[in-house]
């Protein structure tokens, strides 16, 4: 009966993915045509059915049938709880929110189900940081100072956050049901489609004979993974099974290994066309285009992945790892230009997908788009139409719904937080008290808020942890004169590379398991392979040319610059040019790199100088060993 009842579920799970999957593909379509809110409150209803049957209340209860059926009965109040304001919101709307106590006692349990959503797929620490904004409210009038406000009753609290589109149902949910699930069911469809094994063949043949190949093809191949996922344990779990052994076996130790994917995969959410889901809120919450966003995240992205790939060079020349090793065992001689035309099935869709967001098309216009122009590119390259293509496209379209999961309820809960910080007032004060700990002064506004998104990105993933900086901390920043898109993007960043900061480095964990390393060793070594991504935001702050921002002239010395104070910060990192550097060398190439990163002709020209000055040392050393 166990077996049955599980089956049943399962079942049940997979059609209740598809057929949301299929809703929103539908409604970016133009078949089904609804309203904004009639969309989010399906969305939500969907997602938190999903949740409650695949999430167990505890860990240790996974799989156990009493707990499975909770989960249903959960998932059947969810469904009856959403059917109920999908009936009801336009009567509200319509009589400028006048409420029945129906409705408010619906809220709470609405509210109730998103907390819990949020503690299950999400984790305690989201769910906790939603209950203490949720409650301020009720304990703000027995507050000091700044703090102190009249209270609201949980009955108007209620009735705001679940029958207005400031709460539950506000922007963060709203962009979960538009660009991020069509986004993930398009990553689903091009790595249902075989597009993984693509990006590795060419990155793999690209790194061929280089000196650490392998480690080399991990970077390229996180770098296009990375484009089109934008989730870094993911991007771990899914690269790493194929590099971290390919690195091991090329002499990499197993926590460099598993250090070097961890920071590569990190990267794959600051990776434009794709740069995870809290570059789409991001999108809405500054009131832009996406693709400014994706213009403005190119270049810090291109000099994360370059310091890496550095990085990763430097080391194997310290080593000593030999070039012209195999990358990967059985490896063919199949050309890259016969592995990029067997490809163009997926490059097609792909450049497709980055045009149409440059030329204006919104990113889940573009995506669905994409998809339908990845179909026929399959269709026309292997010639035939049949039932593994059904097949396939119904496994993308579940799999992508599922993976929305956790991230709906993250968003569900971040409308409670924006909601409630919006309503009593909060949000200003919380600003007010960011202006006044730093003195008004940036630089210490922007260091307090990196030591908070670093500290909430250990707790949250990295969509929860922009959400929650993005309604907290970023209109202090705003209040201070930084830019409204530089000040996001600042939270953003190091939301990102909380995956790989110790003592909770999500990413390091996961690649430290494939690896078979200490966890420990792996997250602070990726901590220090990852440094520049700690440097860059405030590089970017005050040098407006690295997020594209400003003349051509500007932008171009910015890249140049900033590539070679990447560089320069390889160096400090390895310890290693043409031979080992003591440790003043080493501090003083950080110190080149750091004022090559600032957008400065003065600081760039002390940073050459200082380049020239250890490279003139190594030299006079060589040639003095030599005689």
């Amino acid at each position: 009966m166990k077996a049955s009842i599980n089956k049943a579920l399962d079942w049940a799970v997979t059609f209740i993915a598809f057929s949301i999957g299929s809703f929103h593909l539908l409604n970016v379509s133009g078949v089904i045509v609804l309203s904004t809110r009639d969309i989010r409150i399906t969305h939500l209803l969907m997602m938190l059915a999903l949740l409650f049957l695949t999430r167990p209340t505890l860990k240790r209860l996974q799989g156990c049938l009493t707990d499975r059926l909770v989960g249903l009965g959960l998932m059947i109040v969810s469904v009856a709880s959403g059917l109920y304001v999908l009936s009801r919101w336009k009567e509200i709307a319509l009589s400028g929110g006048e409420t029945v106590p129906l409705d408010v006692w619906v809220g709470i349990v609405i509210l109730a189900l998103v907390l819990e959503a949020a503690r299950r797929g999400v984790g305690l620490f989201l769910a906790l940081i939603c209950l203490v904004f949720f409650t301020y409210p009720f304990y703000s009038s027995y507050l000091p100072g700044i703090l102190n406000s009249r209270g609201y009753s949980l009955e108007r609290m209620s009735e705001f956050l679940t029958t207005t589109s400031e709460g539950v149902y506000g922007i963060p949910l709203g962009v979960s049901a538009t660009y991020i699930i069509l986004f993930t069911i398009y990553g689903a469809f091009l790595s249902e489609f075989g597009a993984g094994d693509f990006f590795f063949k060419v990155a793999n043949r690209v790194t061929r004979n280089m000196r650490a190949a392998g480690a080399k093809t991990a970077v390229i191949f996180s770098t296009l993974l990375g484009m089109i996922s934008g989730s870094a344990a993911g991007n771990v779990a899914v690269t790493g099974t194929l590099t971290i052994p390919m690195m091991k076996r090329e002499g990499y130790a197993s926590h460099h290994a598993g250090a070097i994917e961890a920071v590569v995969s990190t990267g794959g959410q600051i990776m434009p066309p794709v740069m995870g889901a809290a570059a789409f809120i991001m999108a809405e919450i500054v009131g832009i285009p996406y693709a400014n966003i994706m213009k403005a995240g190119l270049i810090p992205a291109l000099l994360f992945f370059g310091s890496l790939f550095f990085v990763v060079h430097l080391q194997a020349v310290k080593a000593d790892i030999k070039p012209g090793a195999r990358a990967v065992d059985g490896d063919d001689e199949e050309s890259i230009w016969l592995i990029l035309l067997k490809g163009g099935q997926y490059i097609i869709p792909f450049v497709s997908l980055v045009g149409m967001m440059v030329n204006g098309y919104s990113p889940f216009k573009a995506s669905y788009i994409s998809i339908l122009l990845l179909l026929a590119s399959h269709i026309v390259w292997n010639r035939k139409i049949d039932f593994d293509l059904f097949a396939k496209s119904a496994r993308a379209i579940t799999n992508g719904a599922k993976s929305v999961i956790p991230i709906a309820a993250a968003c569900a809960a971040a409308g409670i937080i924006a909601g409630t910080l919006g309503f009593t007032g909060l949000g200003s004060k919380i600003s007010g008290l960011i202006i006044t700990a730093s003195g008004g002064i940036v630089f210490f506004a922007l260091l307090l808020t990196m030591i908070t998104a670093i500290v909430l990105g250990m707790g949250l993933p990295t969509t929860a942890a922009y959400l929650v900086l993005a309604t907290v901390v970023a209109p202090a920043l705003a209040e201070l004169g930084v830019p409204m898109l530089t000040a996001h993007m600042f939270v953003f960043f190091y939301g990102c590379v909380s995956t790989i900061t110790p003592p909770v480095a999500l990413a390091s964990y996961v690649a430290a398991g494939i690896a078979n390393a200490d966890i420990n060793k792996v997250g602070w070594t990726a901590f220090f392979f990852g440094i520049t991504s700690y440097i860059l935001p405030f590089m970017f702050l005050y040098g407006p040319g690295l997020l594209m921002q400003g003349g051509w002239g500007e932008i171009v010395l910015a890249v140049i610059s900033g590539f070679i104070g990447v560089y320069c910060i390889a160096i400090f990192v390895v310890g290693y040019m043409k031979h080992a550097l003591p440790l003043w060398q080493r501090g003083i190439m950080a110190t080149a790199g750091i004022a090559l990163l600032y957008q400065d002709l003065l600081t760039d020209v002390v940073g050459l100088v200082l380049v020239l000055g250890i490279v003139v040392i190594g030299k006079i050393k060589t040639q003095s060993k030599a005689a």
